[in-house]
C-alpha cells in the first residue's frame, strides 16, 4: 500500500477538506496534488536528486509535453476567438434560423454545436443559459428543464471536440490520434443525441418564443468551422491551433474587434487561463511515474483485473475507475489525468483499442461530470438562472443516456483477441 499512498493522501486531501469546508472548490486542486506531490518523493529511496529525477521522468516526458503545449495553443485560441466576439456570433447562428415550435431541441442544437466549437462545456454554459431562462420565461417552459438541456448539450462537445480538455488528455494518454478516438467515440454517444432531439421535439412541441437573435456576423465564426474541419480531416492538432489562432487574428483586427496588441493581450490571457491545468498535469504526471517506479501502477492493474476476463472486463474497470475518481475530484478532465496511465496499462495488458480506451475515459467522465450537483458546469448554470442544482440535475438526459450507451457499448462491443 505504500507505493500507492500519494494518490491516496491526494484523494483524501481533497475529498476529505472539501467535504469539510462544504465546498469542492474550496480546495485548489493544484495545491492538492502539490502536497501528493511532495509526500510521493518522500516515499522513494535515494538521495533527493535522484528522487527529483524520477519525478522530473514522469512530468516531462514526450507525451506530457506535448499534451502542454497542446493546453497552450488550445487556450491562445479559445480566448482570443472569445474576444474577438466568436462565441456570441456562434450563439446566434445556432439561434436565428431555429423555427419557434423547435424551439427545446434547437437550444440543445445549438448547445451541443457551440460546445463542439469553442471545447468548453463552462463557456457554453455561461453563454447560452442567460438566453435559455429569457427563453423559457418567455415560453412558459420549465426554466429547469430548459436549463437542464442546456447544460446537457454543452457535454457532447466536451466530449467530442478537438480542442475540450477531456479530449486532449484522453487521447495523449492513451496515444491515439483525436481524429480516430472521435470516430470511435461518436458512434457511442450520436445515437443518444438523436434521441435527446426527439425527445425535446415532443416535449416542446407547443411552445413559442419571442426572443430576438440579432444579426449573424459569418466571418467570426470561421476560426471555429476551420478547426473542426482540419481536425477531422486528420491535421496535426498544434498546426490546426496554430491556424485557428492565426486565423483569429486575421478576422478580429480586419473587423476591429481588437488590434494586434489585443490580439497578442488575449491570446496571453487564454494560455495563462491554462496554468492551473498544466500544473495539475505536471504535478500528476511526476506523481504518478513515482507510483510506478514503486510498483503501485501494477499493484492497481493486479486488484482490477485479478478476476476480470479479457477485453470486455478490463474496458469496465477502466470506467468504473474513471468515474469513481471524478466523484471524488468533480472535475472530469483531473479524473482522466489521475486514471489515464492506469488505463493505459490495463489496455496494453487486454489487448484493448487506444480508441476505445480513450472514449470510455472520455465518456465516462462526461457521464459522472454531467450528474453531479457540486460540478463546475451545474454550479455555473445554478448561478445564472437562479435554479437549485438538484433541480437542474432531474433534467440532465443527455449525460445521465450516454453513460447507459457506454455501459451497452462495452457490453456488447464485438472483440477480437488478441
Amino acid at each position: 500500500m505504500k507505493a500507492l499512498s500519494p494518490l491516496l493522501v491526494f484523494l483524501i486531501l481533497y475529498l476529505a477538506t472539501s467535504i469539510i469546508a462544504q465546498d469542492f472548490y474550496a480546495v485548489p486542486i493544484a495545491v492538492a496534488f502539490l502536497f501528493s506531490s511532495i509526500y510521493a518523493l518522500l516515499t522513494l529511496k535515494g538521495t533527493m536528486t535522484e528522487r527529483i529525477k524520477i519525478f522530473a521522468k514522469g512530468s516531462g516526458n514526450s507525451t506530457m509535453v506535448l499534451m502542454l503545449a497542446i493546453f497552450i495553443l488550445a487556450g491562445a485560441f479559445a480566448a482570443s476567438a472569445k474576444t474577438m466576439g466568436a462565441v456570441d456570433a456562434t450563439v446566434n447562428l445556432a439561434l436565428k434560423y431555429l423555427p419557434e415550435q423547435t424551439i427545446l431541441p434547437g437550444i440543445f442544437l445549438a448547445s451541443c454545436f457551440i460546445s463542439l466549437s469553442i471545447g468548453t462545456s463552462c463557456g457554453t454554459i455561461a453563454a447560452l443559459t442567460p438566453l435559455a431562462v429569457g427563453i423559457a420565461q418567455q415560453s412558459g417552459i420549465s426554466t429547469p428543464l430548459m436549463v437542464g438541456l442546456v447544460v446537457g448539450g454543452t457535454y457532447f462537445g466536451d466530449n467530442l471536440s478537438f480542442i475540450s480538455d477531456t479530449t486532449i488528455v484522453a487521447t495523449q494518454t492513451q496515444g491515439c490520434s483525436m481524429k480516430d478516438k472521435f470516430r470511435t467515440n461518436i458512434r457511442i454517444v450520436a445515437p443518444v443525441a438523436l434521441l435527446m432531439l426527439i425527445i425535446y421535439f415532443f416535449l416542446g412541441k407547443q411552445a413559442t418564443t419571442l426572443t430576438h437573435i440579432n444579426e449573424v456576423n459569418f466571418w467570426l465564426v470561421l476560426p471555429y468551422l476551420a478547426v473542426v474541419i482540419l481536425a477531422i480531416c486528420g491535421m496535426n492538432v498544434l498546426l490546426t491551433l496554430s491556424i485557428g489562432t492565426l486565423l483569429t487574428g486575421i478576422i478580429g483586427i480586419a473587423f476591429h474587434s481588437y488590434s494586434i496588441f489585443g490580439w497578442l493581450a488575449a491570446m496571453n490571457e487564454g494560455m495563462m487561463g491554462m496554468s492551473e491545468l498544466i500544473i495539475v498535469t505536471i504535478l500528476a504526471g511526476g506523481m504518478f511515474e513515482v507510483i510506478r517506479h514503486n510498483g503501485g501502477i501494477d499493484l492497481i492493474i493486479k486488484a482490477l483485473t485479478k478476476r476480470i476476463k479479457g477485453q470486455k472486463g478490463g474496458e469496465l474497470s477502466i470506467a468504473a475507475l474513471t468515474c469513481l475518481v471524478n466523484v471524488c475530484t468533480a472535475n472530469n478532465t483531473v479524473a482522466i489525468i489521475t486514471t489515464g496511465p492506469i488505463a493505459k496499462d490495463i489496455a496494453k495488458r487486454l489487448h484493448i483499442d487506444p480508441r476505445r480506451s480513450a472514449s470510455i475515459l472520455d465518456t465516462a467522465s462526461c457521464f459522472t461530470q454531467g450528474i453531479l450537483p457540486y460540478g463546475a458546469q451545474v454550479l455555473i448554470a445554478a448561478g445564472l438562472s437562479y435554479v437549485n442544482p438538484i433541480a437542474i440535475i432531474s433534467h440532465l438526459y443527455y449525460p445521465m443516456l450516454i453513460g447507459i450507451a457506454l455501459l451497452l457499448a462495452i457490453c456488447f462491443h464485438h472483440r477480437t483477441e488478441k
